[in-house]
């Protein structure tokens, strides 16, 4: 490009929004599905310890399910913008149902935690998908 041409911006096509609107929802969706339910801590009878409120079966099949949204979306749509927006709508997902249960305020400290933790993890699945896209033959 030339120093004469003009900087056309680019406008987002109704493939695209449909696109990030599907990723948001299936994030979301991923969110209040496995984990948002629940809100029950265990507590061993034996030792009296409390964990919870999500069991490891929950945690693993959001992971998975995101990691899958993640793969498909970046693929076939935008890898980074697939990125981006998985990882602001299963915080917001996340938010809306900490910010509700939340008696301290601390749920916006969870919340940039949550943020950050998607971001990196779907960052990487994008230049992932990226990488493996770039050397695929056209």
């Amino acid at each position: 490009m030339s120093t004469n041409e003009p900087v056309v911006a680019h406008r987002p096509s109704l493939r695209d929004l449909a696109w990030g609107i599907a990723v948001a929802v299936l994030a979301a969706a991923a969110w209040f599905g496995w984990m948002g339910w629940d809100d029950e801590y265990q507590v061993d009878a034996a030792t009296n310890e409390i964990s919870g409120p999500y069991e490891a079966w929950q945690v693993i099949g959001c992971v998975l399910t995101l990691l899958v949204l993640g793969v498909v979306a970046a693929r076939r749509w935008r890898p980074f913008a697939t990125a981006i927006v998985l990882s602001l709508a299963f915080t917001a997902a996340w938010s809306l149902t900490a910010a509700a249960e939340d008696e301290t305020g601390l749920w916006g400290v969870g919340a940039v935690l949550v943020l950050v933790g998607t971001s990196v993890a779907s960052l990487l699945v994008a230049a992932g998908v990226a990488a493996v896209g770039s050397r695929e033959p056209r």
